[in-house]
């Protein structure tokens, strides 16, 4: 290395390193913002399902009182429990055979 373009080169690295530092703010930055806003997706979509989740129990609870009111069944159907537990999750139908039987 030539000891005459030493100032030169010197000039050149710490441009060269001012550039490249303004480049990892600005991905840092940008990275934030799509980190922020795939925080916010997630938890849209967390609500979305939650929603449709629940909406499927209330037709499936719809189809078992339909279920119920059959005219021609034989068995009678109880609900065990409140319908759902406390981890959400639906709890069993007993059939069980009427007095009459």
């Amino acid at each position: 290395m030539d000891p005459r373009y030493t100032g030169e080169i010197l000039k050149h690295l710490e441009k060269q390193n001012e550039l490249l530092s303004e480049s990892h703010s600005s991905m840092t930055h940008e990275l934030h913002k799509l980190q922020v806003e795939e925080e916010m997706l997630m938890r849209k979509f967390y609500e979305l399902m939650k929603a449709q989740d629940l909406n499927k129990k209330n037709e499936n609870n719809d189809d078992i009182a339909d279920d119920k009111e059959i005219d021609h069944s034989n068995a009678l159907v109880r609900r065990i429990g409140n319908g759902v537990d406390e981890t959400g999750n639906s709890t069993a139908l007993v059939c069980t055979k009427s007095k009459g039987q």
